[in-house]
């Protein structure tokens, strides 16, 4: 098949790719630009487990080819928090245990930075609505909520 250049910038590095039109982005950030935060579930957009940003709004990179990228901004997992400094919600994670296995982690994750970047004081049946997308087979999500909740009483108690 015939390739084409595009040019993405992911976690403010920029790359420069030459892609088959059909590749996906989810396999574009693993496989071109190592970055395997992001995982592949069910590869139908319905599990969550590879959401990203794009431009600052959410998509599940399963469901668009990388072709069609050519010239956004992209924040995956590894953009968010270190190894040494976890975000306020990966911190509120780990303080609640709401994660076990682990896979669905970095798509709840990249939603949840996303929802509140959106909207910094969502209200639960919002929080809940923003979650219909992410499937966890491990924690029943209490967890989840509880450090959710957890940030947002850090932020009204900072106001």
């Amino acid at each position: 098949m015939n390739e084409k250049k595009i040019h993405l910038v992911i976690n403010q590095q920029g790359y420069d790719l030459e892609l088959e039109p059909r590749k996906l982005l989810s396999d574009v950030i693993r496989d071109d630009c190592f970055l395997t935060g992001t995982h592949v579930g069910c590869e139908h957009g319905v599990c969550g487990a590879c959401t990203i940003l794009v431009d600052g709004k959410l998509l599940r990179s399963c469901l668009v080819y990388g072709v069609q990228m050519d010239g956004k901004h992209i924040e995956t997992i590894e953009s968010i928090g270190t190894h040494t400094k976890l975000s306020r919600f990966q911190q509120a994670m780990h303080e609640e245990h709401g994660l076990q296995c682990g896979y669905c982690t970095a798509g709840i994750v990249m939603t949840i930075e996303g929802l509140l970047r959106e909207n910094p004081k969502p209200t639960e049946m919002e929080i809940q609505d923003a979650l219909t997308g992410n499937l966890c087979r491990c924690t029943g999500y209490q967890n989840i909520l509880k450090a959710i909740q957890r940030v947002l009483l850090a932020d009204q108690e900072k106001s």
